[in-house]
């Protein structure tokens, strides 16, 4: 197990890629080298340097997902469903409860001595400014979602919850509507409405991102063990985290980062075509989704290949610029006054309804507990690991405290006022008699509303690049964080590696799409997340083991 000095002493690191702790720090002894398990070879002239356990089985088992999938696709739908009516029916509880224990976690450690350890040693100081940090923590978590959902989401439980509640035969309620409704309110419903949203889009999900980031960064960085999901658990099963126990643990993170991005690419082609049909008359079925993620996965293979600082990093950039430019077109041309005064009504309404809507017992508003927000926890969760290991990797240098603060309420801010400019002015429409964008289907109602808006061809057109652009960013770096965990931890294992993820999640989303629709990529993160969250609960222990051995004193943050 870990070593316990007296005092604790600064200790050089010589793994891979991982920088020595900065003053005091209590590394893990062990004899285990980054990449000691690796297979490498060079067939055909192509490098590569896997961990055979971890890539040949996560490989062989989403491989044959494909090919199952594509060869019987009724077969498939009715798995799919089968899957996402159990987990419904019986799990619901489970996510509601795991999920608010990560943010009850990070909020004890915010508030608790812990919060003085510093990420990388006592003595770290942050590889990034503040305002770098910040910006890189906004765009790391929900590129797509918030295209798709931002308008789609509080459009929908706005409507739902204006039309009040129904009860069936068997005294179940039928309707969708969050907790008790506002029938016939339209102001009460906006404001449960947004209040439902923002549930899904802020302090939970961010709380999930943050359980498997501070693990990750506290056991690389402090611990100098390697950049994989297996080291979370070091304090549990000791040495043994290199076998088996630890394999098993990285092919279940490769499992729910895949199907998690593959979730997530199947929307963003959903909404591409449908912006695509909107404005130039293209057509959106099967063909042209295929066609949509075949070639998007093209492009991003190129920029996997041209490498994180010349690929990723400049597409990001721009997808910064375009989505600012986005939000605040909607915010002047919009309903300027009204969206500035919802966005603080909506945060004092989603506080206020928190404890409501996070309750796992005993909900009576089954349709949206179950159909809504088992759904998102089974996203955020398959996705924790990509995107916490990338938090990770930019947060070294941070305390504790200031970490989850600023990955818990940044990211959450930006959300609500996200999703307060575009659903305040959906809604706004809807209220003026405007029934395009409610009655469009889900991928479409972005462009429904900005088409009440000036220059909707020109939006419209940005829309669409920023959703085909996130597509091309979150497949590049979760091949890079995927292929990271199936190479045994390292970060700088052969590109090829990376190619071959890339086309691993297009190829499911393409499976998905063609299995079953939105109800399949609904299905497979629900299923995906659940064995994770099991994981998720496990490394809150291990988390609270490893702070527990670290020295407390910490100096302020370099601005």
């Amino acid at each position: 197990m870990e070593k316990q000095p007296s005092k604790a002493q600064e200790v050089p690191l010589e793994s891979v890629g991982i920088p020595a702790p900065q003053g005091a720090a209590n590394l893990i002894d062990t004899d285990y080298q980054i990449g000691q398990d690796n297979y490498q070879a060079r067939p055909l002239g192509v490098s590569i340097d896997i961990h055979g356990a971890v890539f040949a089985v996560s490989s062989l088992m989403i491989l044959s997902f494909v090919v199952m999938t594509l060869a019987l696709p009724e077969q498939a739908t009715a798995i799919f469903d089968g899957a996402k009516s159990w987990i419904n029916s019986h799990a619901t509880w489970f996510y509601l409860l795991s999920a608010n224990v990560f943010v009850l976690l990070c909020l004890g450690l915010i508030f608790s001595p812990l919060g003085r350890i510093r990420i990388g040693g006592a003595e770290a100081t942050p590889d990034f400014s503040r305002a770098s940090w910040f910006a890189m923590l906004f765009a790391a978590g929900m590129g797509i979602g918030l295209m798709f959902y931002g308008v789609a989401e509080p459009l929908t439980h706005y409507g739902t919850s204006l039309a009040g509640t129904s009860v069936g035969a068997d005294g179940v309620r039928t309707d969708w509507a969050p907790l008790g409704a506002a029938a016939g309110d339209p102001e009460a419903a906006a404001r449960l409405g947004m209040a439902a949203t923002l549930l899904h889009w802020s302090l939970h999900p961010w709380a999930m991102y943050a359980i498997v980031a501070l693990a990750l960064a506290i056991f690389c960085y402090n611990k100098g063990l390697p950049m994989t999901m297996r080291s979370i658990f070091y304090p549990i099963l000791g040495e043994r985290v290199w076998g088996w126990p630890g394999h098993i643990v990285d092919i279940l993170a490769v499992f729910a980062t895949l199907f998690g991005l593959a979730t997530s690419l199947g929307f963003g082609a959903q909404q591409a075509a449908s912006g695509l049909h909107y404005l130039f008359g293209i057509g959106d079925g099967d063909v042209t989704l295929v066609l949509l993620i075949t070639g998007i996965t093209a492009v991003a293979l190129g920029s996997i290949v041209a490498g994180v600082d010349k690929g990723v990093k400049r597409l990001s950039e721009i997808n910064m610029v375009l989505a600012f430019l986005l939000l605040m077109f909607v915010v002047i041309v919009g309903p300027t006054l009204l969206i500035a005064t919802d966005f603080f009504r909506n945060l004092v309404t989603y506080l206020g309804e928190l404890p409501f809507l996070s309750n796992p017992f005993g909900r009576e508003d089954v349709n949206y507990s179950q159909g809504w927000t088992t759904f998102y926890w089974g996203w955020w969760i398959s996705w924790s690991p990509f995107v916490g290991m990338f938090i990770a990797r930019v947060s070294r240098g941070r305390s504790v405290r200031e970490f989850l603060i600023s990955v818990l309420l940044i990211p959450t801010t930006v959300s609500i006022f996200w999703f307060t400019a575009f659903g305040t002015t959906a809604i706004e429409q809807v209220q003026k008699g405007f029934e395009g964008a409610v009655s469009a289907e889900l991928p479409l109602q972005l462009f429904m509303m900005l088409g009440e808006l000036p220059l909707a061809d020109i939006t419209s057109f940005i829309g669409i690049v920023l959703v085909l652009v996130f597509f091309i960013t979150s497949s590049d770096s979760g091949s890079l964080v995927i292929d990271t965990i199936a190479a045994g931890g390292k970060i700088d294992a052969p590109k090829p590696q990376r190619v071959f993820w890339g086309v691993m999640e297009g190829a499911v989303a393409i499976a998905l799409l063609l299995g079953g629709g939105l109800a399949a990529l609904q299905a497979v993160a629900v299923s995906a997340g659940l064995p994770f969250t099991l994981l998720l609960l496990a490394g809150c222990y291990a988390i609270m083991m490893g702070l527990l051995s670290e020295p407390r004193t910490a100096k302020p943050a370099a601005p």
